[in-house]
């Protein structure tokens, strides 16, 4: 994978080349494995609920609300959480949501109704308030434009891997029914929630704030990349105002965050109901409906890899983007009407379905990234993820609803498939003439090679 990824920074120079691949390598294991864990405690209970809904006797519109009101916590901290963030530094800030998020989300092994679930659900969401927009921001402090679809590819690639990972992980820990006096599903949450306070522990010694500072690269190295990025941000800043308020001000903010709503209501209205799904399809126990959640996920991370990379080849994130959201309305349609038809080929399309949201979320990301810079890209990437993010609120309790009021789970996936093709085209129309949708890398490299 970081062959492939050296090939994109074909024009930088060996010094170049040689500095973005220590970066590479010392930045984006750690990077990838956080959000692999924030991921997994975000998603695992769509798990969970299959074995807690009878115990504590949750409808499935009440578990849409409690799976989405994550959201609405994750929402209101979002940006005060990115301002801390780009005042105190990634190093810190991140940790200080690691540690606070594992908290909650081990807590919720106390669930016992429906009060508590909704309570512990938005304090989960408010505590990992910033991470996602942080780790955005941090990026753009270590690598290029012409290199970035490709490394948040690499970030994103942790969604759908925690996803095949943790499924049958899940599965299996739901087999851990009256160990200790605990159900299945609470020891789910507390040996998933644990690792995020052990790694917020160390990520202060595992992480460097800026090129500046990264002893770890040599003097040529650091100064080529502190260089580099500079003038980058110089190049940017000449357009206007780059502070944070300004950042929350931005027309391109807005637009995003609107367009990111339809997109994260595909993602998490897919993720929180995907077992439920798949659990309906036949008589599988927990285990086996992990191993069966595994495949799609499985499929889509690979697909997820070949895409980045092939956007930032190109250069065009809006077709990336687009076209990947029209997959994942196909998919989701198709599986919409083949759930009561075929098992077998409503799981294709359901794969179809998460490759297409999955792969469409780095070249989307890279176009907000490469059109905010400084403190209004802190500011603006956090309310574009913040407001696009009450989508994951929106789309599970919509499904739920649905699912309560007409007694099938074909009608969920037909919204989510609506969302997900209006803003498919959306994204088009709105960034196909833009610079950040259409970029040329090459210019970009020109730009740093001049300096």
């Amino acid at each position: 994978m970081m062959t492939l990824l050296a090939r994109n920074s074909a024009g930088l120079g060996e010094l170049g080349e040689r500095t973005l691949r220590k970066v590479r390598r010392r930045i984006m294991p750690l990077i990838v494995l956080l959000y692999f864990i924030a991921y997994l405690d975000r998603n695992n209970v769509g798990f969970a609920k299959l074995g807690m809904q009878g115990d504590i006797g949750l409808t499935e519109a009440a578990y849409g609300l409690g799976a989405g009101i994550f959201f609405l916590g994750y929402a209101l901290l979002e940006i005060p959480s990115n301002g801390g963030m780009y005042k105190f530094g990634a190093r810190k800030w991140i940790a200080r949501i690691l540690i606070t998020w594992g908290i909650f989300a081990t807590a919720m092994f106390l669930v016992n109704g429906e009060t508590t679930f909704y309570i512990i659900r938005f304090l989960l969401g408010a505590a990992e308030a910033g991470f996602f927009p942080a780790v955005l921001f941090y990026l753009t402090l270590w690598f290029p434009a012409a290199q970035r679809v490709t490394v948040l590819g690499i970030f994103i690639l942790a969604q759908p891997i925690s996803n095949a990972l943790g499924a049958p992980v899940s599965g299996m820990l739901l087999g851990l029914e009256g160990v200790a006096g605990l159900h299945g599903w609470q020891w789910l949450y507390i040996l998933e929630g644990i690792p995020a306070i052990l790694l917020g522990l160390l990520t202060p010694m595992l992480m460097t704030d800026r090129p500046a500072h990264a002893k770890w690269l040599a003097p040529d190295e650091r100064e080529w990349l502190t260089t580099t990025m500079d003038k980058e941000l110089a190049d940017k800043q000449q357009s206007g105002n780059h502070n944070f308020l300004a950042g929350l001000k931005d027309p391109r903010t807005i637009a995003y965050s609107a367009l990111y709503f339809g997109l994260v209501c595909g993602i998490y209205g897919l993720g929180l109901w995907l077992p439920t799904i798949v659990k309906a399809l036949g008589k599988f126990n927990t285990t086996e409906v992990g191993f069966i959640v595994f495949i799609p996920y499985a499929i889509a991370a690979v697909f997820v890899y070949f895409w980045s990379k092939r956007s930032d080849r190109t250069g065009n994130r809006v077709w990336h983007a687009s076209a990947s959201m029209i997959l994942a309305a196909i998919g989701l349609l198709g599986a919409g009407f083949l759930l009561p038809v075929n098992a077998v080929l409503a799981m294709v399309f359901l794969t179809l379905a998460a490759m297409g949201i999955y792969s469409a979320i780095a070249p989307f990301l890279a176009m907000p990234s490469a059109a905010l810079t400084g403190a209004a890209a802190a500011a603006g990437l956090a309310m574009v993820n913040s407001l696009g993010n009450l989508g994951g609120f929106v789309a599970p309790y919509i499904v739920g609803l649905l699912k309560d009021t007409t007694g099938n789970r074909q009608t969920g996936l037909v919204f989510l498939a609506a969302c997900l093709a209006i803003t498919g085209v959306a994204t088009y129309l709105y960034a196909r003439n833009r610079p950040e949708g259409a970029s040329t890398p090459a210019a970009t490299v020109s730009a740093s090679e001049s300096h």
